[in-house]
């Protein structure tokens, strides 16, 4: 998602920095992006605070803020078999550095200017095994109403994705990811799961949208509706 929202807003002429934990994994989205002139990598962990704190010590005024971020491999288990230090992986990954982003982004925000961050469907639709990626989805989203009262006028906001075609789904249902997908497809009410560009085109939009603040905006093709 955060790379179709890259390639989105390149293509509209912005510049963009992508941080990442792994330097391979940098290198090809670069690749994938035809090794944009605007486009800019940083090799960074989002959940370690001095990462943060170099990754924008570097970046100087930046418009917008947007982490789509979650390492959630390994915690789709049933309670009795959670691993907790797994679960404090995830927590960091979706909790923990999107407060971190917002600690050491908002002073170099400019005027107008946001930070959007990724909840999901779990919070709405729980599921067995999915108890901590529910708890966390939740907690973002409360994340947001806070922040978008402590750091106004900046516009903190939420997409809540719900299920969409990407290769995090690899992680979470392995080979029987497809078939998974295709029957959440026929159940939804737009007839299909989602895709990345989905996801990207709702995220400009809320970063475009200087009027939308402390709100989670839901892709999920209705899926909380059925």
């Amino acid at each position: 998602m955060g790379l179709a929202l890259a390639e989105k807003l390149l293509a509209t002429g912005i510049a963009v920095t992508i941080a990442g934990r792994s330097a391979e994994r940098l290198a090809q989205a670069r690749a994938k992006l035809g090794n944009a002139p605007r486009l800019q990598t940083v090799a960074a962990d989002a959940t370690c605070e001095e990462d943060v704190v170099r990754l924008f010590s570097s970046a100087g005024d930046i418009d917008h803020i947007v982490s789509t971020a979650a390492d959630v491999s390994g915690v789709y288990v049933l309670l009795p078999s959670m691993d907790i230090s797994i679960a404090r992986r995830v927590l960091d990954s979706k909790v923990i550095a999107p407060l971190l982003l917002a600690k050491h982004g908002a002073p170099r925000l400019t005027a107008g200017g946001s930070i959007t961050f990724t909840s999901g469907i779990a919070a709405y639709r729980p599921a067995p095994k999915g108890t901590v990626v529910a708890a966390i989805n939740g907690a973002i989203e409360s994340l947001v109403y806070a922040l978008a009262l402590e750091l106004a006028p900046i516009r903190v906001n939420a997409i809540s994705p719900g299920w969409v075609d990407t290769p995090i789904w690899g992680s979470v249902a392995g080979e029987g990811a497809a078939v998974t997908l295709a029957a959440m497809a026929k159940r939804l009410p737009v007839g299909r799961v989602g895709e990345a560009s989905d996801i990207a085109h709702a995220i400009e939009a809320v970063m475009r949208n200087g009027f939308i603040s402390g709100t989670v905006v839901h892709v999920d093709g209705g899926q909380r509706l059925v």
